[in-house]
């Protein structure tokens, strides 16, 4: 099951349960540079997407308590429309997925089972932190876009709004403040994988 899951996050196209978020505002013109810059910001958060799969996956797959194992499949089906839109996007702008997704999502499942094998208090503090550091990412992405890339932006701020429900959900279903040295090493592991991502 594990592997069946992992393969259709990597390989499938996926179909959203919410419509795809768009804006108040018309798209401007977007220039041939500013559909690459787009289109890899989107490839960026697309590939978050796909390890919020895997770090949902592995963490109910570590819990042997059923309310969390439901809120965390919960968190991944809002995630899969984060993957279906950003798919999307990507299609728009002419973009593609990063060709490492099996990479990433292996990883991040890695992770997120070690999380989970550390109880459950300590696996809801990893979504805390995961989702807190996500929500700043994203905001960055928001003031990146280009200006006419409102559709852009559009989801973003929806992505954005669900990471802080989810992690307020952890929050008040105990998730415990995690050390600062492993909160940095997240950032770094972050920050290596966006790197990449924007590129490959």
């Amino acid at each position: 099951m594990a592997a069946d899951a992992a393969l259709r996050t990597c390989f499938a196209r996926h179909t959203a349960a919410r419509p795809c978020p768009v804006s108040a505002q018309d798209d401007g013109p977007l220039s041939a540079e500013d559909k690459r810059l787009s289109a890899a910001l989107m490839r960026v958060n697309h590939v978050g997407e796909v390890c919020a799969q895997a770090l949902y996956a592995s963490q109910a797959f570590g819990t042997d308590d059923p309310t969390l194992k439901a809120q965390f499949a919960h968190a991944a089906q809002e995630e899969t429309d984060h993957l279906a839109w950003t798919e999307q996007r990507l299609n728009e702008l002419g973009g593609r997925t990063s060709w490492l997704n099996p990479l990433w999502y292996g990883g991040a499942f890695a992770i997120g089972l070690l999380a989970a094998k550390a109880g459950d208090q300590v696996s809801l503090g990893f979504v805390v932190e995961t989702e807190r550091q996500v929500e700043h990412h994203l905001n960055g992405h928001m003031s990146r876009l280009p200006v006419g890339d409102e559709r852009s932006r559009a989801i973003v701020a929806q992505m954005r709004d669900d990471e802080v429900a989810h992690a307020d959900a952890a929050l008040a279903a105990g998730g415990a403040p995690l050390p600062a040295p492993v909160k940095g090493l997240m950032r770094l592991a972050a920050k290596v994988m966006t790197t990449v991502a924007h590129r490959v």
